[in-house]
């Protein structure tokens, strides 16, 4: 029988088309200095409390950029090249993350000239100008797909999220977004619900206590399980509701925040009668744009959605360059 022809040893390539260039037999001379040349942000670029943007960025350029940094850059075009570039918008959206990709060029060329032309949170139509550039051709092709990147999945998020605020303006429903992220972006996608309208829930398990299922099927019932928590002497203490009944006993216990999962807006406004505005009340599981509405207008204080950072897709935003005559 023979071998599979296929078949490997030892860690996969790094990608189907990774081999060894030239610039990594011979680093000494021809090996990129992106890593210790980097011009890193020394204060927040974004409003985001514990949001390291040094670490950010840093990690993200070591992905795209690998041992070797752009090796097509830096074979085609001349060290001494300078790009003009427009950051435009190709559909109506509102933006997020435009100062971070400002400082993703930065990093690579400290020089740079970059000019903001639209400020996070504005709705913008198609055609717009975000940001104008200058600046060395390799610096700026090397950070492109990162700035882009980023910035085309944050304003997703923030468009998606504008819709929904829209959707239920005038109810007086606040939209919360969930902890449904993607791991490593929680801070980044948060911002982006914020700069589309809504406001932040949990960022994280140490926020408040959440009760759910599972953990009134081990506690034995919704009253031990709030009880419990209380007697832990956490503050802030959100209770999963699926049946009214849960509701008196949750709050008899002492919770602090009524999420009631899954209810069709006449089960909703029975819950808001019976909580008779004690705690905030949050309706959740299966909301869309087709429904949103219907529910906001049973009285809920909450709405929250998981899809605005679970499923909301990239906008299109073009960055076009032009390379400028030498001096």
């Amino acid at each position: 029988m023979q071998d599979n022809p296929q078949q490997t040893t030892g860690h996969p390539p790094r990608s189907a088309f990774h081999q060894i260039t030239p610039w990594q037999n011979d680093k000494q001379a021809k090996a990129p200095l992106w890593a210790q040349n980097i011009n890193l942000p020394t204060t927040s670029v974004l409003d985001i409390d514990g949001f390291d943007a040094e670490a950010f960025i840093r990690s993200t350029l070591a992905e795209d950029l690998g041992e070797a940094g752009d090796i097509t850059a830096m074979a085609v075009i001349p060290e001494e090249a300078v790009f003009s570039g427009v950051m435009a918008s190709r559909e109506p959206m509102v933006i997020a993350g435009l100062p971070l990709a400002a400082a993703f060029f930065k990093a690579l060329d400290p020089l740079a000239e970059i000019e903001i032309l639209a400020k996070d949170g504005t709705y913008l139509p198609a055609g717009q100008t975000l940001l104008k550039i200058k600046g060395k051709a390799r610096a700026l092709l090397e950070c492109e797909r990162s700035a882009l990147n980023l910035c085309q999945h944050l304003s997703g998020i923030a468009t998606m999220t504008r819709d929904y605020v829209e959707a239920i303006k005038g109810t007086g429903t606040i939209l919360l977004d969930t902890r449904k992220t993607i791991p490593g972006l929680r801070l980044l996608e948060k911002y982006a619900t914020r700069m589309g309208g809504a406001q932040n829930h949990r960022m994280g398990l140490d926020d408040g206590a959440m009760i759910k299922d599972n953990h009134i099927a081990v506690a034995g019932s919704v009253a031990l399980a709030v009880r419990r928590a209380v007697e832990a002497a956490i503050p802030y203490i959100i209770v999963e509701i699926d049946t009214l009944e849960q509701i008196p006993p949750a709050l008899e216990e002492g919770a602090t925040h009524l999420l009631l999962d899954n209810m069709n807006p006449e089960t909703l406004e029975k819950a808001v009668s019976l909580v008779q505005g004690r705690v905030p009340t949050e309706s959740s599981g299966g909301v869309n744009l087709d429904n949103i509405r219907s529910r906001a207008e049973t009285g809920v204080t909450y709405i929250s959605v998981g899809r605005l950072t679970q499923s909301a897709p990239a906008v299109d935003i073009g960055l076009d360059f032009s390379l400028l005559p030498s001096a």
